[in-house]
């Protein structure tokens, strides 16, 4: 068997490998450990929004269902007044952007008017924007804000497919997430469908403000608050809480990414 001497002079068998083994305490490495990072996750919280998480045994964080949720950075999940909103505000704006896209047909006397688009014989003398008036006049401020329709309301389906089939349940039984890319074009899909939604329905009454009111100044206080003003206003409110909402998130999740990179 081969031995080797130590420093003091004691004969230390060698290792089968052949190297000699210490005779004393081994000495405190001084080899960092790298690759070591530090994240913060994002998990749904019970709002809907994504919130930012530790790792902690207290955390007081929603259950992931799902291992790919439970790894994911971020979770997206739709709050309750966005879903209800576009539930109610699609169906109408497919049934507005019909009418004005197919006028003369749908107005009164039309093939087209009855039954489906009847209800705009009264909304077109609240309105003259949609009205004979408008049509007659050449003016192609509401067929352009037709066309705009047609976009927004492009984008606000495609948004809920992406939803409706990549996502799946953040915790048993409830409401759908997405994580990754798919959140991501989500997101920037239905952030930039509520910018689109609020800045046209401002266009829309800064026109009439700019004309002297030329297309609603002929009604009595009561029609122009309940045909008009509150119809019209809440294509201002919700896409504005949208907008907010959603806007909000995308910069609670990049500032607290950046934050991520400052403590490396």
């Amino acid at each position: 068997m081969v031995q080797t001497r130590s420093a003091s002079g004691v004969d230390v068998p060698a290792t089968p490998s052949g190297r000699p083994r210490s005779s004393g305490n081994a000495a405190p490495s001084t080899r960092k450990a790298t690759g070591s990072v530090r994240s913060r996750k994002y998990s749904a919280g019970p709002n809907g929004r994504a919130s930012a998480r530790r790792p902690s045994s207290s955390s007081s964080s929603v259950s992931l269902s799902s291992s790919s949720f439970a790894s994911a950075s971020w979770v997206y999940v739709p709050d309750t007044v966005t879903l209800l909103w576009m539930a109610i505000s699609l169906p109408l704006v497919i049934w507005d952007t019909g009418y004005v896209l197919l006028r003369p047909l749908t107005m009164p006397g039309g093939s087209l008017h009855w039954p489906i688009w009847s209800p705009y014989a009264l909304y077109g003398e609240v309105d003259h924007i949609y009205g004979f008036k408008a049509w007659n006049a050449g003016n192609g401020f509401t067929a352009a804000q037709g066309v705009l329709n047609l976009i927004e309301t492009t984008l606000y389906l495609a948004y809920v497919y992406v939803w409706w089939t990549r996502g799946q349940p953040v915790v048993a039984g409830g409401r759908k997430g997405l994580v990754g890319r798919p959140a991501a074009w989500a997101v920037t899909l239905v952030l930039s469908s509520a910018v689109m939604t609020l800045s046209k329905t401002v266009l829309y009454w800064l026109n009439e403000y700019f004309s002297g009111f030329d297309n609603i100044g002929q009604n009595d206080i009561y029609a122009l608050i309940f045909l008009w003003i509150i119809p019209n206003g809440l294509w201002l409110v919700f896409p504005t809480y949208m907008v907010y909402r959603i806007g909000s998130e995308v910069i609670d999740v990049l500032a607290s990414t950046a934050d991520h990179f400052k403590d490396e």
